[in-house]
């Protein structure tokens, strides 16, 4: 037992400067190489972090913009539909005033032809009660003379 102890004690001894090399390797890796990229690759982090908080920012903006050029577009067809319909009653107005304007001359005409129609009547009447008048005349006239005959 001694023996291994004595070999296992020597291979220790003989690992000892490597074990001492590895741990000096690790260190200047460790500065030298790994420490610089880890640099580069938080500088990398940061600038695609950056520009995903500027891609976000921008997204944002434009989904802002977005709403305030729907938010107008909605104004200016409500404003558009308003003077559309004020258009419409307008239009309705004068149609019905025009077609007031129309009944109140027609009812004016037919009024005056009325008046008109009664007062042919009227003198028709006439015209025909003095007709009658001489009609009976003359007919008692010649009844009156085919008798003395």
């Amino acid at each position: 037992m001694d023996a291994l102890l004595n070999s296992l004690g020597g291979l220790l001894l003989s690992a000892i400067p490597t074990f001492v090399l590895l741990i000096l390797l690790h260190f200047y890796l460790k500065g030298m190489f790994f420490a610089p990229l880890d640099r580069v690759l938080e500088q990398r982090r940061e600038a695609t972090e950056g520009a995903r908080r500027a891609a976000q920012a921008s997204l944002l903006q434009a989904s802002e913009k977005t709403a305030e050029y729907e938010a107008a577009i909605r104004a200016a067809r409500g404003e558009i539909y308003k003077e559309q319909e004020a258009a419409r009653r307008e239009q309705r107005m004068e149609q019905a005033s025009a077609l007031e304007a129309a009944r109140r001359e027609t009812m004016e005409l037919a009024r005056q032809a009325r008046a008109d129609l009664a007062a042919e009547v009227a003198l028709a009447k006439e015209s025909l009660a003095g007709q009658s008048e001489q009609l009976a005349g003359a007919i008692a006239e010649s009844i009156l003379k085919g008798t003395r005959n």
